[in-house]
């Protein structure tokens, strides 16, 4: 079965409540845990390529294969479409060199793999415009990457091309061997996908996926008191993470497709929203057991 990967930002401290380890700490953890390798968030507070060169990162690597575990992939943080209303500063540019460094370290780190974003849509700016942002600084930072042997694996999260078949189109016009997918089932279930349609989205982008992200959510309906109407409102839903299974993600339709497409690749696992319990280490690592034990025992073929 697939390999599974810890993704750090699970104990980054990103969200209100939740705990914040340093990057030696969720190490052990994730061996702890029972995981195979880590997904590793590379800025600060763990791995910045500001504080680490080739030397800090091959002792940090050092570290891991000494308690048998790989780094899957470095989780780069990007946005294409930043200041793409103010040209004068080269921002595709800027990105790409950022990108250069995570793949250096990526390689130093015995990592093959740099996951990237595209882009957020900006109000008043020609969506053409923001799409050939993506287009060509994924075609720069995939460049920079093949320098060091490393693939970059944009993930369906930010606006642009979050739906899998503009993901396609985005990919088809990089046209960078080196530039693929890393691909999640909660982007396609929150625009409304499962069974055969999420299936379908897996076999459809079945060429170009390295990577997947894993996190099962539920929806909290929203309302607010119109006292004109004396009646409530319908507003968008709030989401929140809940352990492995108890979500409304179709993981059985996802990962089936993926056994399907032959896919050989990591499954990482990752606790960056508010979650069903609360942040506290004891029940983050309550919940990345859950999903250890759900993978482990292939509960999603039910």
């Amino acid at each position: 079965m697939w390999r599974l990967a810890l993704h750090t930002v699970s104990y980054a401290g990103v969200w209100q409540g939740q705990a914040r380890l340093p990057i030696e700490r969720v190490i052990e953890k994730a061996k702890e845990l029972g995981f195979d390798g880590l997904m590793i968030m590379a800025k600060r507070p763990h791995v910045s390529p500001l504080d680490y060169d080739e030397d800090a990162g091959k002792r940090l690597r050092e570290r891991i294969e000494s308690l048998g575990l790989k780094v899957a992939c470095l989780a780069g943080y990007v946005d294409f479409t930043a200041g793409i209303d103010r040209p004068m500063t080269p921002m595709l540019e800027v990105q790409a060199v950022y990108i250069g460094e995570l793949a250096r370290l990526a390689r130093d780190l015995g990592a093959g793999i740099v996951r990237v974003f595209t882009g957020f849509e900006r109000p008043g700016v020609p969506f053409e415009r923001m799409f050939e942002a993506c287009v060509q600084g994924l075609k720069l930072a995939a460049r920079r990457a093949a320098e060091y042997d490393v693939i970059l694996a944009v993930q369906n999260h930010h606006d642009i091309a979050s739906h899998h078949e503009a993901l396609k189109w985005l990919l088809e016009e990089v046209d960078e061997p080196n530039c693929k997918a890393a691909f999640d089932a909660w982007t396609p279930t929150l625009q409304g996908l499962s069974g055969e349609e999420l299936k379908e989205a897996v076999r459809s982008l079945a060429p170009h996926i390295v990577h997947t992200t894993v996190a099962d959510y539920i929806r909290l309906p929203r309302y607010i008191y119109d006292q004109n109407l004396t009646n409530y409102v319908r507003r968008e839903d709030r989401i929140y993470a809940v352990p492995m299974g108890e979500g409304i993600v179709d993981y059985p339709s996802f990962f089936s497709a993926l056994e399907e497409i032959g896919y050989g690749g990591w499954v990482a696992y990752e606790m960056c929203e508010v979650m069903k319990g609360g942040g506290d280490e004891e029940n983050l690592d309550r919940c990345a057991r859950r999903f250890v034990q759900y993978m482990r025992e292939e509960r999603w073929r039910g």
